[in-house]
């Protein structure tokens, strides 16, 4: 099959492998894969619906015509491997996956999208990046393209600032489909989505504030990473639910602080933790896992009871329920994103750029444990 003709539809294809396999009696997977511009995991699905059918019979290490089909010129195709195995990976259309992180939030997302890609006809080739490095992601992308030749792109790029609008429109440029990875993203002067699948974060914030709500906390405070690039949304789904509540907002903490490295951490803590006494906040919502366990650390070393006298939920619940005491914590389904990510660009790279965009929200969950109880 040319590049100029259009796909073959399943039907199309099966017949195709038929009336080889009556002519030229012997073909690999691979073989059929190239002659009709599919992958081996196409070819071994239609290899098995065949077989359903009655269509052909499978043996010893390949499949042949029923003897019933009539004489053929050789009894069997062979195959690679039994048609009911696992793929062999190098048959597997290449995919690349550009992550800021490789130890934190990160990992479960690539093995989510790991553990789908057989299924999705792929095969995952990873590159670690940075949150804000445009320059070093567009270098690994290049590399993908140039040295793997990568058919599809899963990516978290940065996306504030005129740099980062740069390289967004740089990667819809591609000949290949891409799907940014907890991100989202316009292009072109009528502002297009480019597709993509998040965490509903304002979601996940939201339902932390309403359960310390209906635990009896009208004073709910928030604290995030200026770092992470989810804080804005986090923020707006904390600020949104506070309101709606008719939670009392003046003068209760909403610190947007350094990381938990930074020199300033410890200024900005006991910041948040002067107003929290000041106005009589007996809740925070804190972003992300590691800010949450520093400051409850300090909370500890002032006397302030956590929850006795502060309530405090985290974000991310990568390690929260390794603290003393073990935090609350809002969950994003991280798993779930990188399995999704790969079957939204599996069937991109099937259906074209005719598909309509899709962009596709996870709900996380709220974990309760000890350190927001009563």
């Amino acid at each position: 099959m040319t590049l100029s003709e259009p796909p073959l539809l399943p039907a199309e294809r099966r017949e195709r492998l038929l009336a080889d396999l009556r002519v030229r009696g012997t073909l690999r997977v691979s073989d059929i894969a190239r002659s009709l511009g599919v992958t081996a995991v196409t070819v071994r699905r239609d290899i098995a619906q065949l077989a359903d059918e009655g269509a052909i019979e499978r043996v010893h290490g390949g499949i042949r015509l029923p003897r019933q089909a009539g004489p053929v010129l050789s009894p069997a195709v062979t195959v690679d491997e039994d048609a009911t195995s696992a793929p062999d990976e190098s048959e597997l259309a290449a995919v690349g996956m550009v992550v800021p992180s490789l130890d934190y939030y990160w990992p479960a997302i690539v093995q989510g999208a790991r553990d789908a890609a057989p299924a999705a006809g792929v095969r995952i080739v990873l590159r670690g990046s940075s949150y804000d490095d445009v320059a070093d992601v567009r270098r690994q992308v290049s590399w993908l393209l140039e040295s793997i030749g990568i058919q599809g792109l899963l990516i978290a790029p940065p996306t504030v600032g005129a740099e980062a609008a740069e390289l967004i429109t740089w990667l819809t440029g591609l000949e290949i489909p891409v799907v940014l990875v907890e991100r989202t993203a316009t292009v072109g002067p009528y502002h297009e989505h480019v597709e993509s699948v998040t965490t509903d974060h304002a979601f996940g914030a939201s339902l932390a504030v309403r359960y310390l709500a209906a635990e009896g906390h009208r004073r709910i405070g928030f604290f995030a990473s200026a770092t992470s690039p989810h804080t804005p949304k986090v923020r707006l789904g904390w600020r949104d639910t506070a309101t709606e509540l008719a939670l009392d907002l003046d003068g209760t903490p909403d610190v947007i602080s350094p990381d938990h490295r930074h020199p300033q951490w410890s200024e900005e803590v006991d910041r948040a933790l002067d107003a929290c006494v000041a106005t009589g906040t007996t809740a925070l919502l804190v972003h992300s896992d590691r800010e949450a366990i520093s400051l409850v650390a300090r909370c500890e070393e002032r006397g302030i009871r956590v929850p006795g006298d502060l309530a405090v939920v985290a974000y991310d619940d990568e390690v929260a329920g390794l603290a003393n005491p073990a935090l609350s914590a809002v969950r994003p389904a991280k798993f779930t994103i990188g399995e999704t990510a790969v079957q939204l660009l599996a069937q991109r790279m099937q259906a074209g750029r005719d598909r309509p965009v899709r962009r596709v929200r996870v709900s996380p969950r709220l974990v309760v444990r000890d350190s927001s109880g009563r």
